[in-house]
């Protein structure tokens, strides 16, 4: 599970021409890391034959298909449907967050406008989905890494019922061999100097929540890990400080830049 936030109720809007069917069942879950999907629709023109192998995934799944009909060859008709739909739940207070599933930047001005009445906007799209709806979300999720952590989860039995090591140990290894873009660990750097107290430490969660503003589509698992603490740990640059609170089983994570001058 990726650090997160727990937003409450969230609405699933999914673009049907833009989101990869085979990946849904992994969506969904993740979505559930997040909150409540207690709205989920999907946008498409379902008179179409293309659009019949989505039906047991749809049953599966609980999501409702609302039909829009293509009026215009050429034209992604659903943009229009979806959107109306996000502004009628915004005005009604029905849900506390929204989650648009799609690579489609014509979202970017929906995006805009949930986050600036006060709701949260989680993107989900593939590594083709244009920048500027990316940087409009608060958070925005690749479905290449959703889809291959739901893959190393299905292979971990397998593998813990064998002699050899667990998938995810090895993945880990393997990144941290290569090292972390140096991109990122400056980022971490500049973002820790921001937030940190008068002897350098920042607060891990606090710091998660900074690197997601500033990047949204920052996640662990990009770099093959499941949890920022296990990213920054493989970092020589960075000091781990675990706190004990008043919960014996319960830690609180600090870090400091061993380069900053505290």
């Amino acid at each position: 599970m990726p650090d997160s936030e727990i937003v409450g109720r969230l609405a699933v809007l999914i673009d049907a021409d833009n989101a990869p069917r085979t990946a849904m069942r992994a969506v969904m879950a993740e979505i559930a890391v997040y909150g409540t999907p207690t709205v989920k629709r999907i946008y498409g023109d379902w008179t179409t034959p293309n659009m019949a192998t989505w039906k047991p995934i749809l049953l599966e799944n609980a999501i409702t298909p609302i039909q829009q009909y293509s009026y215009t060859t050429g034209k992604n008709s659903t943009d229009s449907a979806m959107i109306i739909d996000a502004m009628d739940l915004l005005y009604n207070n029905q849900c506390d967050g929204f989650v648009l599933v799609s690579s489609d930047s014509d979202f970017t001005r929906l995006a805009t406008r949930l986050r600036e009445a006060g709701k949260k906007v989680i993107g989900m799209g593939e590594r083709k989905t244009p920048a500027p709806f990316i940087v409009a979300c608060d958070k925005f999720i690749y479905i290449e890494v959703i889809r291959a952590h739901q893959a190393q989860d299905e292979e971990e039995p397998e593998a813990k019922s064998a002699p050899k090591p667990a998938r995810r140990v090895s993945s880990e290894a393997a990144i941290n061999a290569q090292g972390v873009p140096q991109a990122v660990v400056d980022m971490i750097a500049d973002s820790l100097s921001m937030i940190a107290d008068e002897d350098g430490y920042a607060f891990m969660g606090e710091l998660g929540n900074l690197l997601l503003r500033k990047q949204p589509d920052f996640d662990p698992r990009n770099y093959g890990f499941q949890k920022l603490t296990q990213l920054v740990k493989s970092l020589d640059r960075f000091e781990i400080d675990a706190r004990p609170t008043s919960n014996p089983h319960t830690k609180h994570v600090y870090l400091r830049d061993r380069e900053s001058q505290f």
